[in-house]
């Protein structure tokens, strides 16, 4: 089983920033696309960010266009999410995570392993 750890959340005022990580073991995360999905209460997850393998592409959700940027360090086995001018409704758990493809694309269905979660709250 591959373990995907994400840490970074926490609690900001709205307009503010944080940065999310997520780590994952070398092997996979080197032939995996990589995406960044959310999960507020009540709500079904739904996707943030992706980027493919080869750092060429990303592709955002309408909601953090311009916002948010994801990057990865093929190196240090590491994605990211940027997260900039913070609102409450991107209150939620976020979760990372790898697909197989080249390019995961925004169909969590792509996306064989999932790390735990970080809690992101933005208060207004």
């Amino acid at each position: 089983q591959v373990q995907l750890v994400e840490s970074g959340g926490g609690l900001v005022q709205a307009g503010g920033s944080l940065r999310l990580s997520c780590g994952a073991p070398g092997p996979t995360f080197s032939r995996s696309a990589m995406g960044w999905f959310r999960q507020a209460p009540g709500k079904e997850r739904e996707f943030v960010a992706t980027i493919d393998r080869g750092a060429e592409s990303t592709t955002y959700a309408d909601s953090v266009t311009g916002r948010f940027t994801i990057s990865r360090d093929n190196a240090m086995s590491t994605v990211y999410l940027q997260m900039n001018s913070l609102k409450p409704d991107d209150t939620a758990v976020y979760y990372c995570a790898a697909s197989p493809a080249y390019y995961g694309g925004r169909d969590a269905a792509n996306y064989d392993y999932w790390g735990q979660g970080t809690q992101v709250i933005v208060s207004s």
